[in-house]
């Protein structure tokens, strides 16, 4: 499988028909077994310095995508080639080297770090274990971690459950900083703080982008946020990704029902703007990934769907310049040839 869209620079990160399914067969030994397709053959790139957003509903497959990037789980399928290098052809030695230009930031600020180990222990844990500083220069690396990202240098021997929600991502992301990566997967690292807190880390990483260089991708459901910080966005659907482009061509000029509907289900503080608003509900939940619908995964919450849609996978096509859809009837076609509702 190709990859689609490819620059013609030489990206940082190619994902190649990745593909993850989890064995779910309830009897140990049943000769029928069942795979949950968590993720099922995704094709995506990143370029050097730029923010990648992933997006979808809760069970989309978008974490477990920054985890097989990250190693952390063994792909069923698929290459994920870093730098030049397939990861997967590594050894367990040689991807431990690597894991210094791989780092990834945690959803949840509580349980991503370790109660017993105070702040400046957390910081020091990467540089220590890959045998870039002790004593003194150590000591003046975590501290200087701890100012970029906005922590009290006093607070450096205190414990985690001594800080705020906001207070522990800084510290999550300080470790994250602490070997300089080329890319860091942010893994919805703002969804379990407060509104307010949301803005501050999100302005964090982008000032960190600008000094450091540093190349993102920013996995969430929030469509703002991913907005705010995102150059390119990727939507996914049932394992699969429905349609990526830039986040003009996203927003403005939306080509995907999927996508059609997470943006009607943006929220509109002005309740005139809100009263004009055409609001799209998507029928029903989402499908099962362990016996997805034929055809077009989406064709079941569909309002444009058709035959054809029940009987061929739609291939990710490119509508417009770097702009992908995995669509029959793109919308702009639907509106123009007004398509027959099926399902």
């Amino acid at each position: 499988m190709t990859i689609v869209g490819k620059p013609l620079d030489h990206p940082l990160l190619e994902v190649k028909g990745l593909k993850m399914a989890f064995d779910v067969t309830e009897k140990r030994f049943s000769k029928e077994r069942h795979y949950l397709k968590a993720v099922d053959g995704v094709d995506f790139f990143v370029r050097r310095g730029e923010t990648l957003g992933i997006v979808g509903e809760s069970g989309c497959g978008k974490s477990t995508t920054g985890k097989l990037i990250m190693q952390l789980l063994e792909p069923t399928e698929g290459s994920i080639i870093f730098d030049g290098i397939d990861l997967r052809s590594l050894s367990n030695e040689e991807m431990r080297k690597k894991r210094k230009d791989l780092q990834m930031i945690f959803q949840d600020p509580y349980s991503s770090l370790n109660p017993r180990m105070r702040v400046f222990d957390i910081i020091a844990e990467p540089l220590i274990s890959h045998r870039v500083a002790k004593g003194r220069e150590l000591y003046d690396q975590v501290l200087e971690l701890m100012d970029v990202v906005g922590l009290n240098k006093a607070h450096a021997y205190r414990f985690p459950h001594e800080f705020s929600g906001g207070q522990r991502q800084r510290i999550g992301i300080a470790r994250a900083l602490a070997l300089k990566p080329k890319l860091i997967v942010c893994d919805e690292p703002v969804s379990a703080l407060d509104v307010s807190i949301q803005s501050q880390v999100l302005n964090l990483l982008v000032k960190l982008q600008r000094e450091y260089n540093l190349t993102y991708i920013f996995i969430a459901h929030g469509l703002p946020a991913v907005k705010h910080i995102s150059d390119r966005i990727a939507v996914m659907y049932l394992g699969r990704i429905v349609e990526i482009g830039n986040k003009e061509q996203l927003f403005s000029n939306t080509k995907h029902p999927y996508t059609e509907g997470l943006l009607s289900a943006v929220p509109i503080p002005d309740p005139e703007m809100r009263d004009k608003k055409n609001r799209i509900i998507l029928k029903g939940d989402m499908p099962s990934p362990v016996n997805p619908p034929s055809g077009c995964t989406f064709r079941t919450r569909c309002m444009y769907a058709t035959e054809k849609c029940s009987e061929v996978v739609p291939p990710l096509t490119e509508q417009e310049s770097g702009h992908f859809v995995a669509c029959h009837y793109p919308l702009d076609t639907k509106k123009q040839q007004g398509v027959t509702q099926y399902v």
